[in-house]
């Protein structure tokens, strides 16, 4: 996601963790470290609005290749607008989610590095018409792709309660959830996201200090609607699928939601073991698609300039050279 300033918007995105996310889907330590630019394919698969992806492309040989994704139209104009710049940019207007079915369409079976910036990104949180915001008026919508699906506003005029509680309690971790479902239940429209964020406020017990009342039901309700986690989960499998041996998957994360499934999805296909069963003689190995992952958190440098980078964490693996299995995947 991008620093730079686009044609289509007035609002920044600070690119968090930049140089250490490039350089670990590359495959070294540091940017220094590079000898030459580097051949082969590679994944931004969200591309917001730019910043790891034109770091990565001043290290990308000339008969290179860079594929972009993002579910955002105006991180796609962003995206259009760079790909007319450097030809080896090709830009999908898609989720990462559908990553093998985009790559197989442009005819690439195989790529050499994946990087993603989950979550949202400061020009979403900072135009309150994007409705992602408390702290900025707008229509509450919260959608990464306005072209399509229901915003958060048309779901809650007709979520149930309970249905609200429940999504509150899981995507938000939200304590009192079905206090701040029944306040929600009971406005009388959605039309704005600094009254949601009121009533949210006035129907919590208690505050905790530093942290806006409605942050994890604003973060509850977009993860809901996006179905954020159910994509991430079919990315990082289709990762498997899609890396060539020694290729590298990055993946930024910015809350324990998403942490918690790249932690374990890493755990689970690079310790090369299923759970422990007190029943077997001899306990099933599981392929170890991945080397032993690192996580890097932002320096203490780039938390200073940037705030929103605090919570973040980059975790990195190489792929090995074992072929996927998926007979061993179902059991």
């Amino acid at each position: 996601m991008s620093s730079s300033v686009s044609s289509s918007t007035d609002f920044t995105h600070q690119t968090v963790l930049l140089q250490e996310t490039v350089a670990s889907v590359l495959g070294v330590k540091t940017l220094d470290g590079l000898k030459k630019k580097s051949a082969g394919t590679y994944v931004d698969a969200t591309f917001g609005r730019g910043g790891h992806s034109r770091l990565l492309l001043e290290h990308l040989a000339e008969d290179a290749r860079l594929i972009v994704f993002d579910k955002d139209p105006q991180a796609i104009a962003t995206a259009n607008e760079l790909a007319q710049q450097d030809s080896r940019v090709t830009v999908v207007h898609e989720s990462f989610a559908t990553l093998i079915d985009s790559l197989v369409k442009l005819e690439v079976d195989k790529v050499d590095g994946i990087m993603a910036d989950l979550g949202v990104s400061s020009p979403q949180l900072d135009d309150g018409s994007r409705g992602f915001s408390f702290m900025r008026d707008g229509v509450v919508d919260m959608r990464m792709d306005t072209s399509r699906g229901q915003s958060v506003g048309e779901w809650l005029t007709g979520v149930e309660e309970e249905t609200l509680a429940n999504v509150l309690y899981e995507f938000g971790e939200e304590r009192h959830s079905r206090r701040i479902a029944r306040a929600i239940k009971q406005m009388e429209s959605y039309d704005s996201t600094l009254e949601l964020a009121e009533v949210i406020k006035q129907a919590h017990p208690k505050w905790q200090k530093g942290k806006h009342p409605a942050t994890q039901s604003f973060q509850a309700m977009r993860i809901f609607i996006n179905n954020e986690l159910g994509d991430i989960d079919r990315f990082l499998d289709q990762s498997i699928d899609i890396l060539a041996k020694d290729g590298m998957l990055a993946v930024i994360s910015f809350h324990s939601l998403e942490d918690r499934r790249i932690k374990q999805f890493f755990q689970k296909h690079s310790r090369g073991q299923y759970p422990q069963d007190e029943h077997l003689p001899i306990q099933p190995q599981r392929p170890k698609y991945f080397a032993k992952p690192k996580r890097i958190a932002p320096s203490k440098a780039e938390i200073k300039a940037n705030q929103r980078s605090r919570s973040a964490w980059l975790r990195a693996a190489k792929r090995t050279n074992i072929p996927r299995q998926k007979e061993l995947e179902k059991t």
